[in-house]
């Protein structure tokens, strides 16, 4: 701490010094008219003679991350936001009082350079300066250069400085940005229409998941920062925009993990007239699509695992994949004494009060959802646990619908949408007795959403896709916290 202490003492000397001089450490007044990359393209497939008969003038600005003086001369690498260069400052090239300020420079201030290209007798494209300006004093020092940013928490809680030094960093948000541009493109040219819905709502509906609280002092009322956006989106289907898409955040009051962040973003999707398998072969091409954009290929490696996405994607059962994984008879699982017996031998806890669809979703998340790496789509989900899915026609226990897994992980979830008001009346009232009996405290039934439904939706189908998750399996990353620039973490001062 008191090395820490004297640095900082050290770099704000510095600071001082220069505004004596007559010079802004935090200078506004440069203007940057090209990239690191943009020189680096110019004159990769030049010649020593070429590039040094060229005379134009390339104007930069980025952080110093390596310093070397020598008396008279210095050089120095800085980084801007498409790369880095080493840059040549020359005493005699510059003059005496600009050069003064130069060797008040450190690693992690910020400059801006003027100056023509050369390559250095070990090869590397270096800008001779003939005009130099510092444009922000660092005061603080940067992680150390070889051993870097090393500390996963540090890494977490100071994003900042992992996406200086960490390149690898960078490159997974900027991947994150153009995945998500995938996305918006493929949606668009199927005509589908972004929208923006609440944030703040007066029920959280559309999952089963516990929500934060806030507020709203001049209304005088509770809200609910939303879990998801689904029937905000539905009651769009009633207006009539048939295809519509949202990605934005949700918020669920509910544990941190490596899969797992109380704020995460979600694309949800609707689409009228369409059905959950109309959905598995949308989302077979969307995937593709985005892979394809992304990585040229149809195939990702995946901590360890190289994932395939080529369609089609195995479809199984949820009862089918909980029996074929658990070992069991598909028939006990139509059993409620027989599934509960199942259950407690794997060690899952129950209650009692489980109907049976509960219970085998039990069993299938405990023994299935870690085997099915390579994509998967899991069908037919039981009535109790899909509150707002269609019941199946054939089959009235289970439901149209389907989660896709890869690595192990869910990735989206979709249904065949219940449009029939009086059934999803009685869905959300079992809904609010399951929760009373559970803490104790009914869900409030969303009557506005009903009103809404009793105007009528037309039939279809809807999605939600974590694009952390989809990020996090693009970039063979292994956490959330990998993905999302600033995670959620304990206050250090707990």
């Amino acid at each position: 701490m008191e090395e820490i202490k004297n640095f900082l003492k050290h770099r704000i000397q510095k600071a001082a010094e220069l505004r004596e001089a007559g010079i802004n450490p935090y200078a506004n007044n440069f203007k940057v008219l090209h990239t690191t990359q943009e020189i680096a393209e110019r004159f990769q497939e030049q010649q020593k003679e070429e590039i040094e008969a060229c005379e134009d003038v390339f104007c930069i600005a980025g952080r110093i991350i390596s310093l070397r003086n020598f008396g008279k001369s210095t050089f120095f690498h800085i980084q801007d936001r498409q790369g880095r260069i080493q840059v040549y400052i020359q005493k005699n090239k510059i003059g005496a009082e600009k050069y003064a300020v130069v060797k008040k420079c450190d690693i992690g201030d910020f400059v801006g350079v003027n100056g023509r290209v050369f390559l250095t007798h070990t090869g590397e494209l270096t800008v001779l300066a003939n005009h130099f300006t510092i444009l922000t004093k660092s005061l603080r020092p940067l992680p150390e250069k070889w051993h870097g940013l090393q500390d996963i928490e540090t890494r977490y809680r100071q994003r900042y400085l992992d996406l200086i030094v960490n390149e690898h960093v960078r490159e997974t948000f900027l991947a994150r940005t153009r995945i998500i541009s995938c996305i918006r493109e493929f949606l668009t040219e199927r005509e589908f229409t972004e929208v923006e819905t609440p944030m703040m709502q007066p029920i959280a509906g559309g999952a089963a998941a516990q929500p934060f609280m806030t507020h709203h002092n001049s209304l005088d009322m509770d809200l609910y920062l939303r879990i998801a956006p689904e029937l905000y989106l539905k009651r769009l289907l009633v207006g009539g925009l048939e295809r519509v898409f949202e990605i934005n955040r949700n918020f669920r009051n509910e544990g941190i993990s490596t899969q797992h962040n109380p704020e995460f973003t979600m694309l949800e999707f609707y689409q009228a007239y369409a059905t959950f398998e109309d959905f598995m072969q949308l989302t077979e091409e969307m995937v593709g699509f985005i892979c394809k954009k992304f990585n040229k290929a149809l195939t990702v490696p995946y901590q360890g695992a190289e994932i395939d996405l080529t369609p089609p994607w195995r479809r199984l059962t949820l009862k089918q994949a909980a029996a074929q994984y658990g070992d069991l008879d598909i028939h006990d699982l139509d059993d409620l004494e027989k599934a509960r017996t199942h259950a407690q031998g794997l060690g899952i806890t129950l209650t009692g009060h489980e109907q049976l669809g509960e219970v085998v979703t039990e069993i299938f998340e405990e023994v299935a959802e870690k085997h099915l790496v390579q994509p998967t789509f899991i069908t037919h989900y039981p009535v109790e646990v899909s509150p707002l899915a269609r019941i199946n026609e054939q089959d009235p226990t289970v439901t149209d619908r389907f989660e896709l897994y890869i690595a192990g992980r869910e990735l989206a979830n979709a249904f065949s949408e219940l449009n029939d008001p009086e059934d999803q009346r009685r869905r959300f009232v079992a809904q609010s007795e399951a929760k009373q009996r559970l803490d104790g405290q009914p869900a409030p039934v969303d009557e506005d959403f009903l009103l809404a439904l009793e105007h009528g939706m037309p039939p279809a189908a809807g999605e939600g896709i974590g694009i952390d998750r989809l990020v996090m399996l693009l970039t063979d990353s292994p956490s959330i916290r990998d993905v999302i620039l600033f995670p959620l973490f304990r206050s250090e001062r707990s």
